[in-house]
C-alpha cells in the first residue's frame, strides 16, 4: 500500500485549513437551506476529517472519475449527501456550483443520497444505512484479489485504500455487523473507515438504543481501532489515518468524536440531524464559523484554488500509474494482457464456445447444471469470481481449483461468506463497481428476503451481479415451508433492471449464464431446481437460444394455423406443460407451449413479436408456475387461468409435495379443460 501523505511546495496554514473546512460547511448549509431539507449535521460535524483525508491522502483525479488505482471514498451515511457533493466540486470534477443549489431538486446531479452514475465521482448508491459499509468490504475484497492476480515485483499495479466516513446508524445495521466480521477474518488491511462518532440519531441520543463499546466490538472482529477525541483537531485526524495505512494485515476504524451540526444553535442534538434550519440559524451559524452571513454559495478564491489542486496532482499521479503500467505490459506479456482485457471490462474473444450444450445430457438439477456452465466458463472468463452464503455445495458455485479466497490468499476465485447473506449481497456490488471481475454470489431462493436490499441498490445502480438462488420452489421438498420459496419469483419480478431467469432444463441455463454474463450494466438473477429436470429433446421442440428472447414457442400446436390453447410455464414445470400437452393433443386440443423463462426480458421485445408467441386472438391461456399468481394475469388475460400456489408449501418429498399442491398432469388437464 501507497502510505504517504501528498506533499505540497505551499503547505497550507492553519487559516487556510479553517477556510476550507468552513467552505464546505457553508455551502452544505446553504444547499440544504435552499432546499428546504436534507440533512446538515453530518457535513458540519464530519468536514474536518472529509478535509484532511481528501486533501492529505486521497489519490483521486477529478478529470478520470474511473482512474483503476484511484483511491475510494464512501459516504455511507449517505443522508450526509451535501458532504460529498461539496466535496466534489470544490476538488474539480464535473459536478458546477448551479448543480450544489439544485441539491434535491428534479433532474439534478445532486440528488437526496449519493447514486452511483448520476453524479462523477460517485462511487456507490448510499442512504440506507449499513449498505456502504459493506459494499466497501466489497471493494477491498476486489481490489485485494486484483493486487494478488497482478501485482509483481516493481509493479505495484493495485494498490489503492478504500476509505469510507461511517455513522452510529450504519453501525446499528445487522449487514455492517456481517460486513465486519467477514472483513476482519478477512485481513483487508486497505480497508479505512472514519467513524462520525457523534452519538446522536433522528429520535436523540444514541444511548437510547445503542449503547455497545463500538472500538471493542471491532476488535473482537479482528479490526485495528483508532480514536480522535477532537473532530476538530487536523494533526490527530492525519496522525491516525497514518497508523491506519502502516497496519496492512486489518482493516481500521477510526472513531473521531464530533458534534453533529457543529456550529448550528442545536448542534449537538438531534435537533441538528435533518431538515433545513432555517434563516436566521443559517445565519447564527454562519456568524459562529466566522463567514458572511448575507453570501449564500460563496467560495473563497483562496480556498477554491488550494481544493483545485487535486486536478493537477490526480493527473500526475495517474500519469506515473499508466507509465508503470505501460512497462508491466511490455516486461509480463501474457498477464499484461489478461490486465488490458479485465480493466477494460471487456470479455475475451470466443468465451461463447465454451458453454456447454448439454445435448447428451441425462435429467438433473439445474443449479447442477449451473455448477457445469460455471466450470465450463471460468477458465476463459478470468474476471469471474464468486461463491455462496455457505452452501457451495447445494449452490453448486465452486470453481473446480479455482482457489478459496481468504487471508493471505487473495488470488482464490472461490469466495465464502458464512452465513452472512445481506453482506453477500452488497459486498458483491462493491466488488462489481471495483471494477474488472464479475461476481456471482449463491443461497436458496427463500433467503433472497436476506438479501433484498443489495439487490434493489445494485439494480438501481445499474451494476453487474449475478445471484445463483437454488431450490427454488416447493420442489425442494423435505426442507419443508421455511425454505420453499413462494412468493419471491413475484417479489424479484418487482425490482426494475433485475432479470430473473427461470430455465426450465439444461440447456436453457447456459442460455441464462450467456444472458448474465453479457449484461454488463445490470444485474441478473438465476432461479435454479434442486430436483432434477429432464432434458428437452430439441430437436423435436425449439433451441434453447429462445431464452434470448425471454420467452418464446418451445412447443407449437400440430395440425393448425392458430393453437385452441396455450400453456405459459417457467422453470421445472415446463416439463409438466409439455407432458399435459401430449395428452391434450391426443384429445384434439391444439396446444401451444410457451417456455418463459425470463418476463422481464420478453417484455423488452415488440409488441409485435409477443403478439406472436401470445396472439391476442387465443383466449384460453393456462400458466403454471410453483409460486404466488402475482403477475401472471397480464399475460392469461381475463378468460385465462393460472396454475399457481396461494399457500405455503409443506414438508415431503418434493415430488409428492409437487403432486399435493397441485403441480401434477391431472390438475392440469383439469384447469386446460375448463378453458376450452
Amino acid at each position: 500500500m501507497s502510505a504517504t501523505v501528498q506533499k505540497e511546495n505551499n503547505p497550507p496554514t492553519p487559516e487556510l485549513d479553517q477556510l476550507c473546512i468552513n467552505t464546505i460547511r457553508a455551502l452544505s448549509l446553504d444547499a440544504v437551506q435552499k432546499a428546504n431539507s436534507g440533512h446538515p449535521g453530518l457535513p458540519l460535524g464530519a468536514a474536518p476529517m472529509a478535509y484532511v483525508l481528501w486533501t492529505r491522502f486521497l489519490r483521486h483525479n477529478p478529470k478520470n472519475p474511473k482512474w483503476e488505482n484511484r483511491d475510494r471514498f464512501l459516504l455511507s451515511a449517505g443522508h450526509g449527501s451535501m458532504l460529498l457533493y461539496s466535496l466534489l466540486y470544490l476538488t474539480g470534477y464535473d459536478l458546477s456550483l448551479d448543480e450544489i443549489k439544485n441539491f434535491r431538486q428534479f433532474g439534478s446531479k445532486t440528488p437526496g443520497h449519493p447514486e452511483y452514475g448520476l453524479t462523477p465521482g460517485v462511487e456507490i448508491t448510499t442512504g440506507p444505512l449499513g449498505q456502504g459499509f459493506a459494499n466497501g468490504v466489497g471493494m477491498a475484497m476486489g481490489a485485494a484479489h486484483l493486487a494478488a492476480k497482478f501485482n509483481k515485483e516493481k509493479f505495484s499495479l493495485i494498490d489503492h485504500y478504500v476509505y469510507a466516513i461511517i455513522s452510529d446508524g450504519d453501525l446499528m445495521e445487522g449487514v455492517a455487523s456481517e460486513a465486519a466480521s467477514l472483513a476482519g477474518h478477512l485481513k483487508l488491511g486497505n480497508l479505512i473507515y472514519l467513524y462520525d462518532d457523534n452519538h446522536v440519531t433522528i429520535e436523540g441520543f444514541t444511548d437510547l438504543a445503542f449503547s455497545e463499546e463500538v472500538p471493542k466490538r471491532f476488535e473482537a472482529y479482528g479490526w485495528h481501532t483508532l480514536a480522535v477525541e477532537d473532530g476538530n483537531d487536523l494533526g490527530a485526524i492525519e496522525q491516525a489515518i497514518r497508523d491506519a495505512q502502516s497496519v496492512g494485515t486489518k482493516p481500521s476504524l477510526i472513531s473521531v468524536k464530533t458534534t453533529i451540526g457543529y456550529g448550528m444553535p442545536t448542534a449537538g442534538t438531534r435537533k441538528a440531524h435533518s431538515d433545513a434550519p432555517g434563516e436566521d440559524a443559517v445565519r447564527e451559524t454562519k456568524r459562529h464559523l466566522g463567514w458572511p452571513e448575507d453570501k449564500q454559495f460563496y467560495v473563497p478564491e483562496e480556498a477554491l484554488t488550494h481544493f483545485r489542486q487535486a486536478v493537477e496532482r490526480g493527473a500526475l499521479e495517474e500519469a506515473g500509474w499508466r507509465s508503470l503500467v505501460e512497462k508491466f505490459v511490455q516486461e509480463h506479456a501474457d498477464l499484461g494482457e489478461i490486465w488490458t482485457t479485465t480493466m477494460k471490462g471487456e470479455l475475451p474473444a470466443d468465451w461463447e464456445k465454451h458453454l456447454p450444450d448439454f445435448k447428451d445430457a441425462k435429467p438433473m438439477a439445474t443449479r447442477v447444471a449451473s455448477g457445469e456452465v460455471i466450470n465450463a466458463l471460468a477458465p476463459h472468463l478470468p474476471m469471474l469470481i464468486g461463491g455462496s452464503a455457505d452452501l457451495g455445495v447445494s449452490n453448486n458455485t465452486d470453481i473446480k481449483d479455482g482457489g478459496s479466497f481468504e487471508a493471505g490468499q487473495y488470488d482464490g476465485r472461490i469466495l465464502h461468506f458464512g452465513v452472512r447473506e445481506h453482506a453477500m449481497g452488497s459486498t458483491l456490488t462493491g466488488i462489481s463497481l471495483n471494477g474488472g471481475l464479475i461476481p456471482y454470489g449463491g443461497t436458496f431462493m427463500t433467503f433472497s428476503d436476506y438479501m433484498r436490499p443489495a439487490i434493489r441498490l445494485a439494480a438501481l445502480s445499474e451494476v453487474q451481479v449475478i445471484y445463483i438462488f437454488t431450490h427454488d420452489s416447493i420442489g425442494l421438498g423435505e426442507d419443508g415451508p421455511t425454505h420453499q420459496p413462494i412468493e419471491h419469483l413475484a417479489a424479484l419480478r418487482a425490482i426494475p433492471h433485475l432479470f430473473v431467469i427461470r430455465p426450465a432444463d439444461p440447456a436453457e441455463v447456459a442460455e441464462a449464464w450467456r444472458i448474465a454474463i453479457l449484461r454488463r450494466q445490470a444485474p441478473t438473477a438465476l432461479a435454479l431446481t434442486r430436483q432434477k429436470v429432464g432434458l428437452i429433446d430439441r430437436t423435436r421442440f425449439a433451441k434453447a437460444e429462445g431464452v434470448r428472447r425471454g420467452g418464446y414457442i418451445l412447443a407449437e400446436a400440430d395440425g393448425t394455423v392458430s393453437p385452441q390453447l396455450i400453456l405459459i410455464a417457467t422453470g421445472s414445470e415446463v416439463s409438466l406443460a409439455l407432458e399435459a400437452r401430449e395428452k391434450l393433443q391426443s384429445e384434439g386440443i391444439a396446444t401451444r407451449v410457451v417456455s418463459m423463462p425470463c418476463v422481464e426480458l420478453f417484455e423488452e421485445h415488440t409488441q409485435a413479436y409477443r403478439d406472436e408467441v401470445l396472439p391476442p386472438t387465443v383466449t384460453a391461456r393456462l400458466a403454471i408456475e410453483a409460486g404466488v399468481r402475482q403477475g401472471w394475469d397480464r399475460y392469461v388475460g381475463p378468460q385465462g387461468d393460472v396454475i399457481c400456489l396461494d399457500r405455503f408449501g409443506a414438508s415431503a418429498p418434493g415430488d409428492v409435495a409437487m403432486r399435493e399442491l397441485g403441480f401434477n398432469v391431472e390438475n392440469v388437464l383439469q384447469h386446460a379443460r375448463s378453458l376450452i
